[in-house]
């Protein structure tokens, strides 16, 4: 089953260095998952001022800059891993590195029957 590891934390919860090795050790991650056959996507996101978000409202389309919600901590990146089952996307969810500066939310992808594969 497929599962999305989403990677909460404030920006400023890693300096640089801190963040390249985030980096360098994420991407060992992916490498050792993907040899399992569990990889199916990571990356960083950029910095939230760089995000928009889209709203529908009457038929017109609204732009606003930045994330919808206000929080303490930003959406950083992600994983999608197709894991065993949610003790084993628990499992993986547990060896990001990010997670023991943040918070990383597992939830099972539902899969839409006639999307075309990626």
């Amino acid at each position: 089953m497929k599962y999305l590891l989403l990677i909460y934390m404030p920006e400023d919860a890693m300096d640089d260095a801190e963040r390249q090795q985030c980096y360098v050790d994420s991407t060992a991650l992916c490498n050792e998952l993907a040899a399992q056959g569990k990889f199916l996507g990571a990356n960083p996101l950029q910095p939230v001022a760089t995000a928009a978000s889209v709203r529908i409202r009457q038929g017109e389309r609204l732009v606003t800059d930045g994330p919808f919600a206000e929080t303490h901590e930003q959406l950083g990146g992600y994983f999608l891993v197709d894991a065993t089952d949610l003790d084993d996307a628990l499992s993986i969810a547990s060896r990001i590195p990010a997670a023991a500066k943040g918070t990383v939310e597992v939830r099972p992808v539902y899969e839409l029957a006639g999307v075309p594969a990626s």
